[in-house]
């Protein structure tokens, strides 16, 4: 008799344990990917950069104006010297927030993060978490550098530091807030539109182009409607009384507080942010 001959076993696979899927890990894997991305580290030091650089150029050039000149400037209290380079730290932040949604679009890694977590909502409320974060820590970072760089020009200015007064930590606070509520609607476009150029396009086209027009046509509807723009909106929380009256003065429209204003730029997002959560769970990736 021949004996049957018996194939060689295999050594069972080692068992792989697996973990839950809990919003804790979505958001360290959101961070994880921000920090590593070249795009957040580039812009957010564009943002730093800008800030500093033009609340220095700022506060030097106050010291040449009048007092006439410098009260059309807005005036060249601390919270005026430290968001005077805003305007360029609002489009950096707003590519950011795009970029943490498109570039998994466009590299298809997104399909990979929804595969992972299936849901798919977390993710954008992570995204949006995290950038927020970022975001407020960058300009809070800004703002200290801001602070170093115009100090020689203190003095002369008449600049001081008064926490105290409501007024000045009101608009101290509402930088950072203000540039995460623009952050996020870009974030929010980006999610909507899922291509970095139409995002871009859309959100910078909306602060830039959409919100001049309605400002300078005077036409009763753009009058009306202006005041409730998202920029226009937010950006109260960072003015001073005087130059919010001066603003409201200028058109007989609808007279926001600096919170009701910012609160006005939130609801954008929220909606825009809805809508793309919708879409987030609808659509193919």
């Amino acid at each position: 008799m021949t004996a049957l001959a018996t194939p060689p076993t295999r050594p069972a696979a080692p068992a792989v344990a697996t973990r839950p899927v809990t919003f804790g890990r979505v958001l360290a894997a959101e961070w994880l990917k921000v920090r590593t991305v070249r795009s957040t580290v580039w812009t957010l030091a564009v943002t730093v950069l800008a800030m500093v650089g033009i609340s220095g150029l700022f506060a030097w050039a106050s010291t040449t104006m009048s007092d006439e000149q410098a009260a059309s400037a807005g005036g060249t209290d601390l919270p005026a010297l430290l968001s005077a380079g805003v305007n360029l730290g609002q489009l950096a932040v707003a590519v950011l927030g795009v970029l943490v949604v498109t570039s998994e679009y466009s590299t298809g890694m997104v399909r990979s993060t929804f595969a992972a977590v299936p849901r798919r909502l977390p993710v954008l409320v992570a995204k949006a978490l995290v950038l927020t974060g970022v975001v407020v820590v960058a300009t809070v970072v800004a703002m200290l550098l801001s602070y170093l760089v115009s100090l020689p020009f203190h003095d002369e200015l008449g600049v001081t530091v008064d926490l105290a007064d409501a007024e000045q930590l009101r608009r101290l606070v509402g930088l950072p807030l203000y540039l995460a509520g623009v952050a996020l609607l870009g974030l929010a476009f980006g999610a909507l539109l899922r291509h970095t150029a139409g995002a871009m396009t859309a959100v910078i086209g909306l602060l830039l182009v959409v919100e001049t027009v309605f400002s300078i046509v005077p036409l009763r509807f753009f009058e009306l409607v202006g005041p409730f723009l998202p920029s226009t909106a937010g950006a109260r929380v960072m003015y001073g009384e005087d130059t919010l009256a001066m603003i409201d003065g200028m058109r007989d429209t609808v007279s926001l507080t600096p919170w009701q204003g910012y609160g006005v730029m939130i609801a954008w997002v929220v909606v825009l942010g809805g809508v793309a959560a919708v879409l987030l769970r609808r659509r193919d990736a």
